[in-house]
């Protein structure tokens, strides 16, 4: 196993002990969610008992490949714990997530749980978000009249870079679960995360956006010399 994945494995197998039985999960997306849920079905088989779901098609289809107990969010109800990865972990526990393009079911999923807990390696720390570009899901009507939009409101928010609209490995625009477009936003850096959210989310035809802000109790942050778990006034 390469190193960076070696590390995601060790953030996952950590996050795993706050899972106990009984519980309803919200199973996030990505490569070290991924590991997430692979460790958490070999606890299934092993007797654990708990109701999963998923945020992604791509994760609902892991989990039922390898037998973890799935619902709708409809189905379970309130949830007791949302593990999920992040792009960036920032100040206070705000992040950038989206990368995957999940962003929306992400953020709906962890706002029904009780707790999210993130899991990741040590390089997604940051003094300062943004230099990951921030994922902005929005409708697929009038794409360049809200892009011209979005870019008014990021630039008020105190914030610049180019826009650019997220395209799948053929060159078309990258469709999400839901239907949706993704406006990657290369800002490199956002000095008011709560002010940056409130100015995209007023643009019309925005979805949604990959500030997760005030969703993240705790974090598990792997890295070479060891596991960390950060809470909202670690930084």
């Amino acid at each position: 196993m390469a190193p960076a994945e070696d590390l995601k494995r060790r953030a996952a197998a950590r996050a795993l002990e706050f899972v106990t039985d009984g519980m309803r999960l919200g199973l996030g997306t990505g490569s070290t969610a991924r590991h997430f849920v692979e460790l958490l079905a070999e606890r299934v088989r092993e007797g654990l008992n708990v109701l999963c779901v998923p945020t992604s098609e791509q994760t609902l289809q892991q989990a039922v490949d390898l037998g973890v107990p799935i619902a709708t969010l409809d189905e379970a109800g309130p949830l007791d714990l949302c593990i999920d990865g992040a792009d960036e972990v920032g100040p206070g526990l705000a992040l950038i997530k989206g990368g995957g393009g999940a962003l929306l079911r992400e953020k709906i999923v962890a706002r029904a749980a009780r707790e999210m807990v993130v899991i990741a390696d040590a390089s997604k720390k940051v003094a300062v978000l943004g230099r990951f570009p921030l994922p902005v899901e929005v409708v697929d009507f009038g794409v360049s009249s809200i892009e011209r939009s979005l870019a008014d409101a990021i630039r008020e928010a105190g914030c610049a870079g180019p826009l650019a609209l997220r395209r799948d490995g053929d060159g078309h625009a990258f469709v999400t679960d839901q239907g949706h477009l993704i406006i990657d936003a290369h800002l490199g850096r956002i000095a008011d995360p709560v002010l940056l959210a409130q100015a995209v989310a007023q643009v019309p035809g925005v979805v949604e956006h990959g500030l997760f802000l005030g969703l993240a109790s705790r974090a598990v942050l792997a890295g070479t010399d060891g596991i960390v778990v950060l809470d909202r006034t670690s930084f």
